[in-house]
This record gives C-alpha cells, sequence and structure tokens, in this order.
C-alpha cells in the first residue's frame, strides 16, 4: 500500500501481478494456478515428474520420450504429435492438439484463465521454434493445416480463431486484446483494464514476415498481407495489403481475371 494526501490507496497492478504478490497465498498455490490451472495434487505431481525428466532430452532419444509421456498432460492430444525439447506449458488440462502437430523447441503453450476453454489445434499444425500461443483468459483456435513459422506471438483476451490452410511467416504478432483503457485520469492506466475483440484469421491466407494483426481485425479469407504490415482493420477475401496501416493493393479475383 501506498500513502497519497494522507489517503491510503492501492498499489497500481494488473491481475497477474496482484496472483504473483498475493501474501495470502502460499508460493506452492500461487505456483499451481499459474501453472497448473487448478488445485490438484495429482495434476501438479504429474506435470512436475513428466517435464523434470523429459522437457530438455535432447536429440531422437527426447523426442521419442516426449512423444510417449508428454500427452499424458493434456486434456486431448492426437497420434504422432512431435514435442520439441524446452517447451513452456501452462494450464494443459484446457489444450487439445490434433494429429500429426509439430510443436518445435522451446514454443510456449499457455491457456491461463479462470473461465475460458483454452487451446485448441487442429491436425498437421506447424508450430516452429520459439513460437508463443498464449491465453489471457481468451481462447485460441488454430485449425488443419496451419504452418506458424518460428518467433511468432499469438495472443487471445478473448477469442482468435485461425483458419484451414493458413501460412504465417516469422516474426508476426496477432493480439487480440491488450488496448488497455485510457479515459480516466484520477487512476493509472494499468487499474483500467483492457478492451478485447477478438481476431479472425480466415482459411487459406499469407502473412508476410514481421506482420502485426491488431485486434478486432477479420482478416477474409485467401488474403495475403506484405511483410512489416501493421492491420487495423478488417481486410475482404482475396485482398492483397500492406502498410503501416495496411492497405488493401489489389484483389486476387479481379487481377486474375483480367489476366485471364
Amino acid at each position: 500500500m501506498a500513502k497519497e494526501n494522507n489517503k491510503i490507496r492501492e498499489v497500481p497492478q494488473t491481475e497477474f501481478q496482484k496472483t504473483l504478490l498475493d501474501a495470502k497465498e502460499s508460493a506452492l498455490k500461487k505456483y499451481m494456478k499459474l501453472v497448473i490451472g487448478k488445485k490438484s495434487l495429482w495434476a501438479l505431481i504429474k506435470y512436475e515428474i513428466i517435464v523434470t525428466l523429459f522437457s530438455w532430452v535432447p536429440g531422437a532419444l527426447g523426442y521419442f520420450l516426449r512423444k510417449i509421456f508428454y500427452p499424458k498432460l493434456f486434456k486431448k492430444c492426437g497420434k504422432g504429435v512431435v514435442f520439441g525439447k524446452g517447451l513452456t506449458i501452462r494450464h494443459p488440462f484446457k489444450i487439445e492438439i490434433g494429429d500429426n502437430v509439430v510443436i518445435d523447441d522451446y514454443c510456449v503453450l499457455d491457456a491461463k484463465g479462470d473461465t475460458n476453454e483454452g487451446i485448441k489445434i487442429g491436425n498437421n499444425v506447424i508450430l516452429a521454434r520459439n513460437t508463443v500461443v498464449s491465453c489471457k483468459g481468451g481462447n485460441i483456435t488454430i485449425d488443419d493445416n496451419t504452418n506458424i513459422s518460428y518467433n511468432c506471438i499469438i495472443h487471445s483476451e478473448s477469442n482468435v480463431k485461425l483458419g484451414k490452410n493458413i501460412l504465417i511467416a516469422a516474426y508476426c504478432y496477432i493480439i487480440g486484446g491488450g488496448m488497455h483503457s485510457f479515459e480516466r485520469t484520477d487512476i493509472p492506466i494499468i487499474q483500467q483494464g483492457s478492451i478485447s475483440k477478438g481476431i479472425i484469421i480466415e482459411d487459406n491466407c499469407w502473412l508476410g514476415a514481421d506482420v502485426k494483426i491488431l485486434d478486432g481485425v477479420t482478416l477474409g479469407k485467401d488474403s495475403v498481407v506484405g511483410a512489416g504490415s501493421v492491420v487495423n482493420k478488417n481486410i475482404p477475401p482475396f485482398s492483397v495489403c500492406a502498410g503501416i496501416p495496411a492497405k488493401i493493393i489489389k484483389n486476387r479475383l479481379k487481377s486474375n481475371s483480367k489476366s485471364q
């Protein structure tokens, strides 16, 4: 607590900070809430044994051991899933993984939230090295045959939905939330919460490297977004767009009809 004008007011904190700094809860309870997501001693023991023994193992042996033991962590896990080393997995009982999925080294799957459904990954999806798929009370769906390159971040405070056959190049950011309210001046922005409308990326889209998709955007099917672009408004299907903010350069259907 801090004194200001002879009045005691709460120190500005996010909900995440309050959880970490809550003096009323033990370190073990905080860990279970943030990492496991539920108060279950058996879930904690299972998680700790599997992650401690197998997360770091290199080479073919590591892939083999994780293929056997990691599926036991999740709500649902299909056949032929490849788990790289050094993965960060949080709230695994709210994560569903389809068949033949590749989750490369050092990826993050974080389904945290009190009432959300979490993360659903379809079949034949690839998450390349260092990619982060993170919920902050929201949901994330990645549909079949979508390929996400390395060092990408997908974040959701409400709902982020990626369709089928999407190609996402490296260093892309898909941020479903994080637009902080700032109307009030009597309290810090950190205490005013954030707004999240969600993001939809429809089937067959291609995002070039270092693209940012901001909250509230729907990217229409079969669209292309040029490298380095910032998309802050809806883009209709079959569009090619680029720039900061992204503007539509052409319509793929019209371009094809002219060339034929």
